[in-house]
């Protein structure tokens, strides 16, 4: 069976991207974009991060790889062909937020995973922030016993 994403990841994604998004409004477009490039700012927190593009495509702001700014992400695709940014975008336009499932490496682990990135519009920019979804599997006929709090403690350390 694969193991659920925890409430706790969706939780503290959206509460990331709430925080950006006042931050934004109380420092200002400059100040904001340049805090969220920072890889040991405030909006970086384990595997978790925000990120901003135009509503061109325009990758604005990216802590994790800062040679994405500036670059035009309206074509790129995930592994499975989905045209996300570009999805985002019209989401995004058409009804001020949402989220999205798409696949992306994972910044700690460097594998591809899946992400689910919750967005919204904000002036002429969305600012997003997502999570990646866990891949253990663990088969019920396995001879392993994990300790009852094994699953919590993958999520308390971010795993």
């Amino acid at each position: 069976m694969l193991i659920p994403i925890s409430k706790a990841d969706k939780d503290k994604a959206r509460s990331l991207l709430e925080k950006a998004i006042s931050f934004y409004h109380a420092a200002g477009k400059e100040i904001c974009l340049a805090e969220f490039m920072n890889p040991r700012g405030q909006f970086v927190r384990d595997h978790l991060y925000v990120f901003a593009v135009d509503l061109d495509g325009i990758m604005l702001a990216h802590p994790i790889n800062e040679r994405f700014a500036g670059k035009n992400f309206l074509d790129v695709r995930d592994s499975d062909g989905r045209d996300f940014i570009r999805e985002i975008l019209e989401s995004a336009k058409r009804n001020g937020s949402g989220f999205i499932d798409y696949k992306w490496y994972h910044p700690l682990s460097k594998e591809e995973r899946t992400k689910t990135v919750y967005y919204e519009k904000t002036d002429g920019m969305i600012i997003c922030s997502g999570f990646y979804s866990p891949v253990w599997n663990c088969f019920a006929d396995s001879k392993k016993h994990y300790p009852e709090n094994f699953f919590e403690l993958l999520d308390y350390v971010g795993a």
